[in-house]
């Protein structure tokens, strides 16, 4: 009888709508530890988290097709989900102070796996 437990997986959650940079970014997430689920739009993540949840961490692009954004995904997590760790990157949008919500963290592309890792452990220490 094996007496550890196995935990839960961490599940995250990637936003982004180029599918190379989506697939980079799963990589990334899962040699971290996360058990990574993949959307092309904040619409569809927005769907993914009404209807099945279970997300520790939502990483979303802010540039995206669709009615929301990946900073109006961020702020509408950050509301209803507020147990959820929020990474925001872009290569063609900065946000401005007060656009993200306050425990959100902006990478800017392109970004390191280094880099993402990084932000994770800084991110879990708060």
């Amino acid at each position: 009888m094996n007496s550890s437990a196995a935990s839960p997986p961490v599940v995250a959650l990637v936003a982004e709508d180029e599918a190379l940079l989506r697939m980079e970014a799963a990589d990334t997430l899962e040699e971290a530890g996360f058990k990574v689920l993949e959307v092309t739009s904040a619409d569809a993540a927005m769907r993914h988290l009404e209807g099945t949840g279970g997300i520790d961490l939502l990483f979303t692009d802010v540039n995206m097709p669709g009615e929301l954004n990946g900073l109006d995904l961020a702020r509408a997590v950050a509301d209803r989900w507020p147990a959820i760790t929020i990474i925001v990157c872009s290569g063609a949008t900065r946000p401005q102070p007060g656009e993200l919500p306050p425990r959100a963290r902006f990478i800017d592309k392109p970004y390191s796996p280094g880099l993402v890792k990084k932000v994770l452990r800084e991110l879990r220490a708060a």
